[in-house]
């Protein structure tokens, strides 16, 4: 995973992964982050991880002046790391600019600013919350299929936010794959903020401020996380008779959805790069 994902299932699902560990913070590296701190001058209040990647971390977060609940991609401080994240605000503050009424199935920026903390200086994004990957979806069905109708719905929203961004900006957004698409609601609406009716936590956490105080001793961390591995395994065993009886449905899940991750875009008329796109998902003729 290069950047991190803004859907709030990417962490938490998969024992080996929902955790970045400790050693990206550091000097140029993540920032350390805890629910209630805040960013850009308090507008901002982290509430809980929604996703990490090799680039950043992205956290739910409560909009002070908004009242609305937001997702703050926070990238590590390296100067390849910030000039990735003011390579996609280039294209995302273009690809909102020109969609006022939030109608084209793009993602819609925010804000964008710089924090800064021990590790260093880090750009930060302000994103619409959304919901979960089509990945996420394929895997909730367990790979069973979805069905034509809904197919349908979700090949729509693609083909709208494609059209705007070939047709009306001349951008290409060069990884189209599962994991870069995100439906506007979370398949389990207890994740959902506002379906599950969630109260904003503005209580500021103990500690010095500016992720300072937030790292906790490496032995402490990891006894941490081997605790929440064990603990996901015995769930497992206890309930994998029951998981495998269950049926899932996709009833009352919105289909609509909209393209995320302009980290690889480009202009139409500027050479980028001559290898686009996750290998697997290229057209013969591109690869």
């Amino acid at each position: 995973m290069s950047r991190a994902s803004l859907s709030p299932s990417s962490s938490g699902d998969e024992e080996e992964e929902d955790d970045e560990g400790v050693d990206g913070y550091r000097k140029g590296g993540y920032h350390a982050v805890r629910p209630g701190d805040q960013f850009s001058a308090g507008r901002y209040v982290t509430q809980r991880k929604l996703g990490w990647g090799n680039f950043s971390t992205v956290w739910l977060a409560f909009d002070v002046a908004s009242q609305k609940f937001v997702a703050l991609k926070i990238q590590k401080s390296a100067p390849e790391f910030a000039q990735a994240a003011l390579h996609e605000i280039e294209f995302l503050s273009e690809i909102t600019k020109r969609d006022p009424s939030n109608c084209k199935c793009t993602i819609q920026l925010i804000d964008h600013f710089k924090h800064a903390g021990p590790n260093g200086q880090h750009i930060c994004l302000v994103f619409e919350f959304l919901g979960d990957s089509l990945l996420k979806l394929v895997q909730y069905n367990r790979y069973k299929g979805i069905g034509l109708g809904r197919v349908k719905e979700i090949c729509r929203s693609i083909l709208v936010g494609l059209d705007y961004l070939h047709g009306e900006l001349g951008i290409i957004h060069s990884d189209l794959k599962l994991e870069n698409v995100l439906l506007v609601s979370t398949i389990d609406p207890s994740k959902d903020p506002i379906r599950s009716g969630l109260k904003p936590n503005l209580e500021r956490p103990e500690g010095n401020p500016n992720g300072e105080a937030v790292l906790n001793p490496i032995d402490k961390k990891l006894k941490m996380r081997a605790r929440r591995v064990l603990a996901k395994l015995a769930e497992k065993r206890k309930s994998a008779a029951e998981f495998a009886r269950s049926e899932r449905s996709l009833d009352g899940i919105d289909m609509t959805c909209k393209i995320v991750d302009f980290g690889n875009a480009c202009w139409a008329d500027k050479q980028f790069t001559d290898f686009i796109q996750t290998r697997q998902y290229r057209a013969p003729e591109v690869d």
